[in-house]
């Protein structure tokens, strides 16, 4: 029995020597200039998470943010020897209401922190959508294409190239109806031309069959802010906002006034960027 207490006294004295070492480490971090600097610092970097907007039936996404990761940016500008603004690190801060918790609800827009846009086009035929694709080249602009998975079987090549300009490909609907085994087919072989996940469904209004398709998908479904119908250029001069989803169809109307409407946005200042990256609450 002695000895067991001896041994226990000598695990004692040695935890308590290995807490009284970090308490001493700890103290001696915290009086260093470098960490004195980033401490008196930190605020100047934090930005508070945006959290998403539930309404109803739609979600409109918010915003991750970030606060500096004080004991990973000591780290580095010890071994530099001095604090460098350059050398901060961050940490993501979640926000408590985030888009990836709710696949039930449409998503209507960006978040409209920011003037960022996104086109995206409905493809079901295939007139058209070379003068459109090189438009969008001409311009550097990159856009999201829903395509019918019908259409998708028949243009495997055609979307593999569209893929290969940097434009996001997603499903829209197959041969205009959403059986479970045609669309999870469709799926599988997009997935296997552009080896991307794919994230997205289209709706034009609230289809429950569509919302609960998705959902069960594990896919958002977007309804865009701005539908255009017949006039391009009109009509996304007179509704497009920050955060707006621009909704087009493949056709002679888009061919003819898409170069327009582009000139317009980057005019007022809106930043055309992909979908994903429109919604994506980094």
């Amino acid at each position: 029995m002695k000895k067991v207490w001896q041994a226990s006294g000598v695990i004692l004295l040695f935890l308590f020597s290995l807490y009284y070492t970090e308490k001493v480490v700890d103290v001696l971090r915290d009086s260093d200039p470098i960490m004195k600097t980033i401490k008196k610092e930190e605020h100047k970097y934090y930005e508070e998470a945006v959290d998403a907007v539930l309404k109803d039936n739609s979600i409109i996404p918010g915003a991750k943010g970030s606060k500096v990761d004080v004991n990973e940016s000591y780290k580095k500008m010890k071994r530099y020897g001095s604090y460098k603004e350059s050398l901060l690190v961050f940490e993501e801060i979640d926000p408590s209401v985030s888009l990836d918790d709710y696949y039930d609800k449409y998503v209507e827009s960006g978040s409209g922190l920011d003037s960022s846009v996104a086109l995206v086009f409905k493809v079901e035929r295939t007139d058209n959508i070379d003068s459109i694709l090189t438009i969008l080249e001409t311009s550097g602009q990159k856009a999201t294409f829903f395509v019918d998975g019908l259409w998708l079987e028949n243009n495997q090549e055609l979307v593999s190239n569209m893929s290969s300009l940097g434009h996001e490909i997603e499903i829209m609907h197959y041969n205009g109806t959403y059986d479970e085994t045609y669309f999870t087919m469709a799926l599988s072989i997009l997935q296997s031309i552009t080896t991307k996940n794919k994230n997205y469904c289209y709706a034009e209004y609230d289809k429950k069959e569509v919302l609960d398709l998705c959902s069960k998908l594990g896919l958002h479904t977007i309804i865009p802010t701005l539908q255009v119908k017949n006039k391009p250029y009109m009509e996304v001069k007179k509704k497009v906002s920050d955060g707006s989803i621009i909704s087009m169809k493949v056709d002679g109307n888009t061919e003819i006034e898409l170069e327009m409407v582009l000139k317009y946005l980057n005019q007022k200042g809106y930043s055309l960027t992909s979908l994903d990256h429109l919604l994506t609450e980094k």
